[in-house]
């Protein structure tokens, strides 16, 4: 649950963040318009994904008369494009899409994040592959989806392992395409994140290669559409306590909450269950020191011009003091 002190300044942010860029005092904020919230989530995306299946949030919100709609998409940047076009109001995401999102120009802004989980993305290979080492990837096709998480994991492994990110054959395709690629032998190894990856290690036995651990962060984050989030401090805040108590009960029932999702996501409960053992679930208020991560991701994406322009993260967190 989000504590006290945080929830008032949270509140304080927003309110002032609205009065400078829409003119109101905050007593304009006592009239709020009847409009849905309308939240972006990946069926992989465990903690929101069972969120929406229990009706947890759609209850607390009842008496603000705010209905919920959920959006599916199929990975981060297509949740990306949804906010910056208007179709959705929040959203969590990876830590690269909001880089590449930025530097398109979208209008969002981040609210929080989810504390480090280096172990939950991976490089994989076929179980027969001669690769055994990331080294040996030089030359190699090698299977992500664009703009991801895994795509700063693939760029740090490499540079780990003394390759350039030019020195391998990226292959851009979203988690369902890329599975079945890699499964063909299209592709020599696969950057992928979970519950992707432990499907692909429990039911086709793909191996690991190299994952985050001691290399990458993988954060994840909250984002909101700036105009929604200037209007509705009052939902974000909740939402914010909802989804701190759903990963508190996540991590307190690992098989509870995989049998749960289970039919949700389509797959084996063992699957689920190793896949959010290696998540946090521990949902954070924003910070500065995340925040500067964030920048050296984006350095790194400008640096190799996988990105237009380079850009600043810090704008697009008007909230963080």
């Amino acid at each position: 649950m989000l504590n006290t002190q945080f929830r008032r300044q949270f509140l304080k942010n927003i309110i002032a963040t609205a009065a400078l860029g829409l003119g109101l005092s905050s007593s304009a904020f006592a009239q709020k318009p009847a409009e849905p919230l309308r939240i972006g989530f990946q069926k992989s995306a465990s903690l929101l994904t069972l969120l929406k299946s229990q009706g947890a949030l759609e209850k607390r919100l009842a008496p603000l008369g705010v209905e919920v709609k959920w959006i599916e998409f199929p990975a981060g940047p297509q949740l990306l494009e949804g906010l910056n076009v208007g179709s959705i109001d929040f959203g969590y995401v990876g830590e690269a899409p909001p880089i590449f999102a930025q530097a398109a120009g979208a209008n969002f802004i981040y609210i929080g994040y989810e504390a480090p989980a280096p172990a939950a993305e991976a490089i994989v290979v076929p179980k027969d592959s001669p690769i055994k080492s990331v080294a040996e990837l030089k030359g190699k096709k090698i299977a992500l989806n664009k703009g991801s998480n895994v795509h700063y994991l693939l760029v740090k492994l490499l540079e780990k392992a003394g390759l350039k990110y030019s020195d391998v054959q990226p292959v851009f395709l979203p988690p369902a395409d890329a599975r079945a690629a890699f499964e063909r032998g299209s592709v020599d190894a696969w950057v992928i994140w979970d519950p992707f990856l432990a499907a692909a290690e429990k039911q086709i036995e793909a191996k690991v290669l190299a994952d985050g651990k001691g290399v990458v962060n993988n954060h994840a984050f909250f984002l909101a559409a700036k105009q929604y989030a200037e209007r509705r401090q009052d939902v974000i805040t909740l939402l914010f306590d909802v989804l701190s108590k759903q990963g508190q009960t996540i991590t307190k029932d690992y098989k509870g909450a995989a049998q749960a999702l289970s039919p949700l996501q389509g797959l084996d409960p063992a699957v689920i269950e190793l896949s959010l053992r290696r998540y946090s679930h521990d949902v954070r208020p924003l910070n500065a020191a995340v925040l500067a991560e964030q920048q050296k991701i984006a350095d790194v994406f400008s640096d190799l011009q996988l990105i237009p322009k380079k850009i600043n993260v810090r704008e697009a967190a008007p909230l963080l003091k």
